[in-house]
């Protein structure tokens, strides 16, 4: 996984979260020994992303893009709960090969940034497997291509929660608009805000400034 450190000659970062079923993404022996005919079901059911530009020694916002996924197949109902996206919404959305492409076309080459970056990349790779893009036993997305905001938080704030939400709350940034449900490229756009909090030294708001700066 990436760090701080390794984005020094990195001009373009795109932030990711996907929504999903809320089934596990199946293990590879499970896929293999599938009953021949059967169909897997998908796991993506919404991708959004938010670009970030280098701005001298900080960060901006760019370009946003989000697709839903229809999964054919089922969604869990405290999945339902979370992101709020009912079965019925997704059924004349594009499956994931159609909207690949479009996809692949925004990330570029640029280094992703995620929120729990691992579990981003089982379902991207799963899909990627399922549709036929990449053989079962190799990875298009990897370690060496994310900055997973949990793993710097826990740098930041040792043994502190690595949910998105804690981190949000410790950086004191606005996430009242996950209250309800939560959303792919809203909990982009929360961890671009994250991350640009902690890729810039410190945290600063109207009442505290606290300084993550060498002695």
């Amino acid at each position: 996984m990436l760090g701080l450190d390794d984005l020094a000659k990195v001009d373009r970062m795109v932030s990711i979260d996907i929504e999903t079923t809320g089934f596990p993404v199946p293990s590879l022996e499970a896929v293999r020994t599938k009953p021949k005919g059967m169909r897997l079901p998908g796991v993506v059911i919404e991708v959004g992303c938010l670009e970030l530009l280098r701005d001298g020694d900080t960060w901006r916002r760019g370009e946003a893009w989000e697709k839903r996924v229809n999964p054919d197949g089922p969604l869990r109902k405290d999945s339902i709960a979370v992101h709020g996206i009912q079965p019925s919404g997704l059924r004349k959305e594009p499956r994931f090969p159609q909207i690949v492409d479009e996809f692949m076309g925004f990330l570029g080459d640029a280094v992703l940034l995620a929120h729990s970056a691992r579990n981003e990349m089982s379902f991207l790779n799963y899909e990627f497997h399922r549709a036929g893009l990449a053989p079962w036993d190799e990875w298009p997305f990897s370690d060496e291509r994310f900055v997973c905001t949990q793993i710097l938080s826990h740098a930041f704030f040792p043994g502190a929660s690595g949910s998105l939400d804690a981190l949000c709350d410790r950086l004191w940034v606005d996430r009242s608009n996950r209250f309800k449900f939560h959303g792919a490229l809203l909990d982009a756009d929360l961890t671009a805000d994250a991350f640009m909090k902690m890729a810039g030294g410190f945290v600063t708001d109207d009442v505290r400034r606290i300084d993550f700066s060498p002695d």
